[in-house]
């Protein structure tokens, strides 16, 4: 089938649009841009830049994808964007393609909601199924794994990691990285617990929330460095919650944790 274009849509002829894809009035769609099956932009959707946006991802009105990183070391280099399968891209959502200086690419996963407002800087890297709320910025470089929901209102320093499952509460400024299935708030985002609702509604096992929870207490009241205490977890804990929460804290990082307070 061919896809449902709008009259009033531009469309450089090299663009790639894919079957029963939807178009709506007074969209741009630039020149590298590659859609793929059942894409649907509602209107006055900009698409620019070297981007690929996978199948049944919706974009709403007034939303701009792959426009040139906001960053002043940007030179025009070539670089992309890579959005993911089944993703509800809403009102004036900003997304960037990526530098070189930060691998290139900007990547995100599959079926993923990002509200109104919201912006996704250059070279950043997010997961599956990850919510970002409305008027929320996260910065160049930052990676978010799978699960992670971000609150309204809130700001993700550069080069930060947001671990898998993790919460960060509204109106939450987040310098540091955030260990899987934390619980972050306060004005300037403190670890204040575990994302226990989350995992709850996941079907997570008691026994391996509990080990979370024991895993949590350890690393806020043991003895030595963070990292310390991270490294005996490792030998006392065979949840595979609680070692991905170790592999996390020990993998590399250009940044400090945010620690239980």
């Amino acid at each position: 089938m061919t896809a449902d274009i709008h009259p009033s849509a531009v469309i450089a002829d090299t663009a790639v649009i894919g079957a029963d894809c939807r178009i709506g009035p007074f969209c741009v769609i630039g020149p590298d841009v590659v859609l793929a099956d059942r894409v649907t932009l509602k209107s006055h959707v900009v698409i620019e830049g070297d981007t690929h946006i996978g199948e049944e991802t919706e974009v709403f009105p007034f939303a701009v994808i792959g426009e040139i990183p906001q960053d002043l070391k940007f030179g025009g280099e070539k670089s992309q964007l890579r959005i993911g399968a089944r993703n509800r891209i809403r009102e004036h959502v900003t997304m960037n393609i990526g530098t070189a200086g930060g691998g290139g690419v900007t990547r995100i996963g599959d079926d993923g909601l990002f509200m109104a407002g919201c912006h996704i800087a250059h070279d950043a890297q997010i997961g599956d199924r990850v919510i970002i709320v409305n008027s929320t910025a996260i910065a160049g470089h930052c990676i978010l794994e799978d699960d992670v929901i971000v609150g309204g209102l809130c700001g993700v320093h550069q080069f930060v990691r947001i671990g898998q499952g993790a919460i960060i509460g509204a109106v939450t400024m987040v310098t540091k990285d955030v260990v899987p299935h934390g619980l972050v708030q306060a004005p300037r985002g403190e670890l204040d617990g575990l994302n226990l609702v989350g995992l709850k509604r996941k079907g997570v096992a008691r026994s391996d929330i509990t080990a979370l929870r024991a895993a949590f207490q350890m690393l806020k009241d043991g003895e030595g460095t963070f990292q310390d205490r991270a490294r005996r977890l490792a030998d006392e804990s065979d949840s595979a919650y609680v070692q991905q929460m170790v592999a996390f804290i020990l993998g590399d990082t250009d940044r400090n944790f945010l620690t239980p307070g």
